[in-house]
């Protein structure tokens, strides 16, 4: 199974290579169809030339065709040169990176910049909101135990108010009761 995909790896590869390769020579044989054209073109106008120069019957001029020449030669060496050298190799990386390779201090001035400066905002109005709901339900309760408080203080004035001098001595005992519970 290694093998398999190892050896389509290598196929791709090489496809790769290949394509790359194809693409390379077609431009050289362009280039080489171009300089064809030129140097056709160079000996028609050569010709052209001779065969005015032949009908005016006066002394023939020599042609410095040194730099064509030399032209000529460079280009040679560049199509050569071209076709001698190897392909470009293709390598394909998967990184996760932790930390950049290149410009940290521009990845750490937005991290830490931006992002973090977010996460401590987000942090910050969530214990905001967490403490507030908190608060609210504790004022509910004391709200709640308010309340039941001054019903039964009510209730307990209303009767110590109505009843008789009996149930005012044995209201007064439960109260001092309850006071020495409360101070243990």
């Amino acid at each position: 199974m290694e093998t398999n995909g190892k050896n389509k790896l290598d196929r791709d590869t090489l496809q790769l290579v290949l394509e790359e390769f194809t693409v390379e020579q077609k431009t050289t044989n362009q280039n080489i169809g171009e300089l064809i054209i030129a140097i056709d073109n160079l000996g028609k106008k050569l010709d052209g030339f001779n065969e005015q120069e032949a009908s005016k019957n006066e002394v023939p001029v020599s042609i410095d065709i040194a730099p064509v020449k030399s032209a000529l030669e460079k280009g040679f060496l560049d199509i050569k040169y071209m076709i001698g050298r190897e392909p470009k190799s293709i390598t394909r990386k998967l990184q996760i990176l932790l930390f950049p390779e290149q410009d940290a201090k521009l990845f750490y001035k937005i991290v830490f910049g931006r992002w973090f400066l977010l996460a401590i905002a987000i942090f910050a109005i969530k214990f905001a909101y967490s403490w507030g709901l908190n608060y609210t339900q504790g004022m509910k309760e004391v709200e709640m135990q308010q309340l039941e408080s001054d019903k039964i203080k009510q209730a307990w004035d209303y009767m110590y108010k109505h009843n008789g001098k009996a149930t005012k001595t044995m209201m007064d005992k439960a109260y001092n009761f309850s006071a020495k519970e409360q101070d243990k």
